[in-house]
């Protein structure tokens, strides 16, 4: 299986100015999506930018950025999948590289590791998934029988019908996506026009790196947490 590691890491963003690029742990953010790229089995890693600047930052981390992304390909509102499309039509015309499976990387998710992006690529190995997707388990009180709705005059109502559960033993187990921060996608999938095809598995990770970078304060809590593993693997 010939895979291919994608970084999309757009010029513009709203929460954090230029966050891709943003400064954590003595670098930058992206640094850290690189370095677990490159330090997994995928085949080749690039990275798809509009940014010059941010195109630098990846080459010098050591992965490819070999084109510009399109400015209509890079607003507020572009969906993921034509940049991923973009880049699989450029590399099958300029390198007639054709991968098997892409895994996406987004720079928001600095705490993922190397391993993740291995484990992520053995379970789409096993050949019984068109889509394998990072995710962490629901905390109990974010679980919808927990989550309450205000109606107008303030009170409280349940957000789902039907008896309650207050028993955090008895509610049910939930996953979501973190981000994502691993994303590895068949290309036949891709080429349905789909990032999610018929079977879906999951590869699941703990809180602390499924940390997904969304605003100031999340640059905060990764900077504290990579302070914590240099400790640890010291």
């Amino acid at each position: 299986m010939i895979t291919l590691g994608l970084i999309p890491a757009r010029g513009g963003s709203e929460s954090i100015p230029r966050n891709n690029i943003a400064a954590l742990d003595g670098g930058q953010l992206l640094d850290h999506t690189c370095e677990a790229a490159l330090g997994s089995r995928l085949d080749r890693v690039l990275l798809n930018t509009d940014d010059p600047e941010i195109a630098a930052a990846g080459r010098a981390c050591g992965v490819e950025a070999p084109f510009l992304r399109p400015a209509e390909l890079a607003q507020d509102d572009t969906p993921i999948l034509p940049v991923i499309q973009h880049t699989l039509d450029w590399l099958r015309e300029q390198e007639e590289f054709v991968p098997d499976a892409i895994v996406l990387l987004q720079p928001t998710s600095p705490l993922r590791r190397a391993e993740d992006i291995d484990a992520a690529l053995e379970i789409m190995a096993s050949g019984e998934a068109d889509t394998v997707v990072s995710v962490v388990e629901v905390p109990h009180q974010f679980n919808p029988v927990s989550v309450m709705r205000q109606q107008e005059d303030g009170s409280l109502v349940p957000f789902l019908e039907g008896p309650q559960i207050l028993r955090r033993q008895e509610k049910p187990r939930l996953l979501a996506r973190n981000g994502p921060a691993v994303l590895v996608i068949r290309r036949e999938t891709l080429e349905s026009g789909r990032l999610y095809g018929d079977r879906v598995l999951p590869y699941l990770m703990d809180r602390v790196t499924s940390l997904d970078i969304d605003e100031p304060l999340d640059l905060e809590l990764a900077e504290f947490f990579l302070s914590k593993r240099v400790r640890k693997e010291a």
